[in-house]
């Protein structure tokens, strides 16, 4: 973990805060400190007095209404394994709290004395525990650095926070490595222990599994309730949930996700071509479009903005398009299907050909809005979309 530890084995708790505090007093006013604090927490002061924060009192929270606290909460990705982490703190001698990617605390335990005298510190549920806002502390320095962080008493900015320790780790979902939030424990400085990083670590690699679990666990009902539409449907098929993850898959070998499907958006599969989505009660049954199914879709330029209605078998789905997006649609239909290489696009776009990255990073972007409409190598319409542009010179 590199710097992630503030005190090493068999250090004098007393004494080590005494000189972290001659240090972080030095530093903050501009005089030579007795020696450099750890690179992490010089790294975070020099960020934290660039925003502007005062160190001399306790700065802003803010805390979220309950209300808004308990959506977050609904909402959050780690509120299936949130329940069996803060039972950790339930009979130990520290808090612990769960965030949210954005830093905000969503759920706390630990002993009532602790919990009041976090109360006066102002961390609580719905404050918000980010370096912008409360300077230096584990949890706001773990989103900054994409690290677990402990720190130790006169390592955080504020002085309010001096006489605490805090250990704070990130948890990530396990399917695509997106931040959930940051799992952290807090105590009195000189009860830190060593051992409470590694409890810290082991929690929130057991939280991965289970979230892992309850994936599994998603998929597995989604490929029961869809069993009678797999067994009576005809052809390749993937049952698939609202994000793409595979519960089951007919006559094509395809990765474990595909692209999150929407209704009446083309879908480009990897082994199955140009798709529509079906919604399903639990989630969406992907088929290859077919020569029967028909994908037309319509680039109207006549109105302020750009509009595109695709209609593929279900209803119509329409989406507002870039002035940039449109003017790429429709020159790739009048490409017809030899469609242009981003070199083409380029020169027609902007008048030459230094600009192959980013017409390439538009046209991503555009396949990200409407789905498997264009085709890549070289870039054209997808085979079986017919493209109607109504205003376009």
């Amino acid at each position: 973990m590199g710097d992630y530890s503030a005190v090493r084995p068999g250090t004098d708790l007393s004494s080590h805060a005494r000189d972290l505090l001659r240090v972080h007093d030095a530093v903050l006013a501009g005089d030579r400190p007795p020696h450099r604090p750890r690179p992490l927490v010089e790294r975070s002061w020099s960020r934290v007095l660039g925003l502007g924060l005062d160190p001399g009192h306790a700065n802003t929270r803010d805390p979220l209404p309950a209300g808004d606290v308990e959506r977050l909460r609904r909402a959050s990705g780690l509120a299936p394994v949130a329940a069996d982490l803060l039972r950790i703190a339930e009979d130990a001698a520290f808090l612990m709290v769960i965030t949210g990617p954005d830093g905000t605390i969503l759920w706390r335990a630990g002993p009532v004395a602790l919990r009041r005298r976090a109360d006066v510190l102002g961390f609580g549920e719905g404050a918000s525990w980010t370096e912008a806002a409360v300077g230096t502390n584990a949890i706001g320095t773990a989103l900054v650095e994409a690290a677990p962080v402990q720190l130790f008493s006169a390592e955080h900015f504020e002085p309010a926070q001096h006489a605490w320790y805090c250990c704070a780790h990130p948890v990530h979902d396990p399917r695509t490595g997106d931040l959930l939030g940051i799992v952290d424990v807090s105590g009195p400085a000189l009860t830190l222990h060593p051992a409470i990083g590694v409890l810290v670590e082991t929690g929130v690699r057991l939280a991965e599994v289970q979230l892992w679990r309850h994936h599994a666990d998603r998929l597995e009902r989604l490929r029961r309730s869809a069993a009678h539409v797999a067994g009576t449907a005809r052809g390749p098929l993937l049952i698939v949930d609202d994000h793409g993850w595979v519960a089951h898959a007919s006559g094509v070998a395809v990765r474990d996700r595909i692209g999150a499907p929407r209704e009446g958006a083309p879908l480009g599969v990897p082994g199955l071509g140009l798709c529509l989505a079906e919604r399903l009660p639990e989630g969406w049954l992907v088929r290859p479009a077919g020569p029967h199914a028909a994908i037309t879709a319509t680039l109207d330029l006549t109105g302020a903005s750009p509009l595109l209605e695709v209609r593929g078998g279900g209803d119509p789905w329409r989406t507002p398009l870039t002035r940039r997006h449109a003017d790429i649609l429709a020159l790739l239909h009048d490409s017809g299907p030899a469609g242009r290489t981003a070199a083409q696009l380029s020169h027609v776009l902007y008048g030459d050909g230094a600009h192959v990255v980013t017409v390439r990073a538009e046209i991503s972007r555009l396949r990200r809005a409407i789905g498997a409409l264009v085709a890549t190598n070289p870039y054209r319409l997808a085979a079986g979309v017919t493209l109607d542009v109504l205003g376009h010179m």
